[in-house]
């Protein structure tokens, strides 16, 4: 059956899952921002599915899974959809994992995190390592099917020690996924060196050979929707996803990126603090917003002795007071 992965008429593009920075705060923010036919598909951060099938630390676990009822209203209103990301290395908890994430009714896929390169999470079998465990990682796709009625996509790399994008996507398609996103790098390479699109396009020309109806999405060093296109039309991909490159610009999801003025970075950033704050107040950290100052304060005059000063603020209000007292 079609899932909403087919269904997109023209090349799409996707906000990447990304540790610690894709909750519903962000999601919102980047989508109030973004042009709604530009951005199509948006992640949770990564979940643990052995905390999702743990009663003791399933409360805390199910934070990444949270959606305010105003993203929610938003992705609506912008028919854009949004995916769960799950990770582990047991098939059988993945199941689970997806019949609770389905039950939450809040979703419109699950995608299984096979690309995660971190070592720590590396050594216990799960993430990027699956790589190295085909049958393995075959048995956790099925199983998360078994769990669901929604589209089962997987995120990975092309390889882990090296380069072996065909045998490995080919392992993923006999699974019948309804998407692959493929990362072109390898675990090895982490975060650096160049993603190889040419690798992309093996995946790619890999399931046209193989006749099969799997959506293929590309990441890696995507730049702007102008360079998402031309990768997308170069490599035969059908959609591309955008990690790291959003912390350069959030207004990256537009035809024509604006310019922005310094007063709409403050003030984006102003309804990004106090979403923040009335979303999550002391569940989390307060300190983990002052990775996205660098977003906002940077490219005008006295950016940097702004940002100086929201990074020495100790809260939500001094935070917001230091914008204020500028605005």
């Amino acid at each position: 059956m079609e899932s909403f992965w087919q269904s997109f008429d023209t090349k799409f593009m996707v906000l990447a899952p990304m540790e610690d920075v894709t909750d519903t705060v962000f999601r919102e923010i980047i989508l109030s921002v973004s042009s709604p036919d530009i951005l199509n598909v948006v992640f949770t951060e990564f979940t643990s599915t052995d905390g999702m099938c743990d009663s003791r630390g399933r409360a805390k676990v199910m934070e990444r899974l949270v959606v305010n009822e105003s993203e929610r209203l938003l992705l609506k209103a912008r028919n854009t959809k949004l995916v769960a990301q799950i990770w582990g290395s047991e098939p059988a908890k993945f199941r689970e994992a997806a019949r609770i994430i389905t039950d939450l009714e809040l979703f419109d896929g699950i995608d299984i995190n096979m690309g995660c390169p971190v070592k720590k999470v590396v050594k216990g079998s799960s993430c990027s390592a699956l790589i190295k465990y085909p049958t393995l990682a075959k048995e956790i796709v099925l199983a998360t099917m078994a769990g669901t009625t929604l589209p089962v996509s997987v995120k990975t790399r092309i390889g882990f020690n090296e380069v072996i994008t065909e045998e490995w996507i080919g392992h993923l398609l006999d699974t019948n996924p309804a998407a692959i996103t493929v990362h072109g790098r390898t675990q090895k390479m982490m975060s650096n060196g160049e993603a190889m699109w040419s690798e992309i396009a093996k995946a790619a020309e890999l399931r046209n050979r193989r006749g099969a109806s799997t959506t293929i999405v590309g990441n890696g060093d995507v730049t702007g929707y102008l360079d998402a296109v031309d990768k997308a039309n170069t490599f035969g991909v059908d959609g591309v996803m955008v990690g790291t490159g959003i912390f350069k610009n959030p207004w990256l999801f537009n035809r024509n990126t604006p310019d922005i003025t310094v007063d709409e970075r403050l003030s984006l950033l102003q309804n990004h603090i106090e979403l923040y704050r009335n979303t999550w107040n002391t569940a989390k950290n307060y300190n983990v917003l002052k990775r996205f100052y660098k977003i906002y304060l940077n490219g005008f005059r006295g950016a940097a002795e702004l940002r100086e000063k929201m990074m020495l603020a100790h809260g939500y209000e001094e935070a917001l007071n230091v914008l204020r007292a500028i605005r």
